[in-house]
C-alpha cells in the first residue's frame, strides 16, 4: 500500500471513529457522552473463514420502572448505524437486560420502515404496530426509547416519526406530540433522575472503571457504589454533576478497584435523601470485574 492510500485509509477511520463516538440529547439538553461498551471504539474479531470482521458498539434505551435504562450492544460495522440501533431496539431486551429490570414498552413486531438524517434531525418511519396498545404512560416511553436510542449519535439532535410512510403530528390516541420533532428534553418526566449510560449490564470492566451519566438530583450530586460478588464494597464515594436541582447534568467519574480474582460485581448509583439522609433514586447495574 503506498504512503497515499495509507493516509486516505487512516483519515477514513479517524472520521468513521469521530463520527460515532458521543451523544446528543439536542441543543437545549445534556451535553453529551459517549457510547457505552466493554471496549472503547470499534473492535476487531476474528470470523469463520479466518478474516476479521469489525464491530461497532452502541446503545439501545430500555425502560426500568417506567424510566429510561441503557442498554449496550456490539453490531456488526456499517456506516448506518443508527438504523442498526433502531433494529437493536425494536429486537427488545435481552436475557441479560431483563436481568437487570429493563423491559421494553415498544409493541412486538414493530418494523423500521426507513430512516434519514438531515440538518440533525432523525426522521425514522416505523410500522403501524408501534401505535398499537398501552395508554399515556406506554407512548410517551416508547416514544422516548426511540429519541433517546437515536440521539445517542452527534448527528442527531431531534427526532421526527413517520407511521408507514405517513408524518405524524403526535403518536397513538393518547397523543404523545412529536411535531415539531422532539428531543431528549421533552421526556425529562421519563428520565430517572440518576441516568447511568456506562457501564451498560454485563459489560466486562477492569480497574479503573470510568462511569458517565446524566442527573438531576439535589445539588447535583450523587454517590456511586462498587461491589463484587460476595456484597464487599470496593468503592462509595460521591460525585457532582454539572448542574441538578431542576437541571439536568452530566457526570462523570473514575472508580480504582481492587480484587482478589475476576467475576461478578454491582455498580450502584444513589442520592442521600436531603429530608432524612437515607438511599433514594437507587440505580443497580450488574458487571464482570476483571483484574
Amino acid at each position: 500500500m503506498g504512503r497515499y492510500a495509507r493516509a486516505v485509509r487512516a483519515l477514513s477511520l479517524c472520521v468513521a471513529v469521530l463520527a460515532l463516538a458521543g451523544c446528543s440529547g439536542g441543543d437545549d439538553d445534556a451535553a453529551p457522552t459517549t457510547p457505552t461498551t466493554t471496549a472503547s471504539g470499534t473492535t476487531s474479531t476474528p470470523t469463520e473463514t479466518g478474516g476479521v470482521a469489525s464491530t461497532t458498539p452502541l446503545r439501545v434505551y430500555f425502560v426500568r420502572l417506567e424510566r429510561m435504562g441503557a442498554a449496550g450492544r456490539e453490531v456488526q460495522a456499517t456506516p448506518a448505524v443508527g438504523a442498526a440501533a433502531l433494529r437493536e431496539l425494536l429486537a427488545g431486551p435481552t436475557a441479560e437486560d431483563k436481568s437487570a429490570d429493563l423491559g421494553s414498552e415498544i409493541p412486538s413486531g414493530t418494523k423500521l420502515n426507513g430512516l434519514t438524517i438531515d440538518n440533525g434531525v432523525a426522521t425514522v418511519d416505523l410500522s403501524k404496530a408501534f401505535e398499537s396498545g398501552g395508554g399515556s404512560t406506554s407512548m410517551q416511553l416508547r416514544v422516548a426509547q426511540v429519541v433517546y436510542t437515536l440521539t445517542q449519535f452527534p448527528s442527531v439532535k431531534r427526532v421526527q416519526f413517520k407511521i408507514d410512510g405517513k408524518p405524524v403530528e403526535a403518536i397513538g390516541g393518547e397523543g404523545v406530540v412529536v411535531d415539531p420533532p422532539v428531543g431528549r428534553k421533552a421526556f425529562e418526566k421519563q428520565t430517572p433522575a440518576i441516568l447511568v449510560e456506562s457501564p451498560t449490564p454485563g459489560s466486562v470492566v477492569t480497574s479503573p472503571l470510568r462511569v458517565r451519566g446524566t442527573a438531576n438530583t439535589f445539588e447535583a450530586t450523587l454517590n456511586l457504589r462498587l461491589l463484587d460478588g460476595s456484597g464487599k464494597v470496593l468503592y462509595d464515594n460521591f460525585t457532582t454533576a454539572t448542574s441538578g436541582s431542576g437541571t439536568r447534568g452530566t457526570f462523570e467519574q473514575t472508580i480504582p478497584f481492587t480484587i482478589s480474582k475476576d467475576g461478578p460485581g454491582t455498580l450502584v448509583a444513589y442520592e442521600h435523601s436531603a429530608a432524612d439522609g437515607s438511599e433514594i433514586n437507587v440505580v443497580r447495574i450488574p458487571v464482570e470485574l476483571r483484574r
